[in-house]
């Protein structure tokens, strides 16, 4: 590895806590997404207007 000095900063952990909690965020809005929008694709479709019962 590099001569880098690591920081053991408390705003540097902070900084990693912070970024591990949007990261976490994103993915689990991802997943919800992906849900909501396989849930809607496995609805019944309305018939098409040529399939409709007649209302009048």
């Amino acid at each position: 590895m590099a001569d880098v000095p690591e920081d053991s900063s408390l705003a540097g952990k902070a900084a990693i806590a912070a970024g591990a909690a949007i990261g976490s965020a994103a993915v689990a809005a991802a997943l919800l997404f992906v849900k909501r929008r396989k849930a809607r694709a496995n609805e019944e479709q309305p018939p098409h207007p040529e399939q409709a019962p007649e209302t009048d």
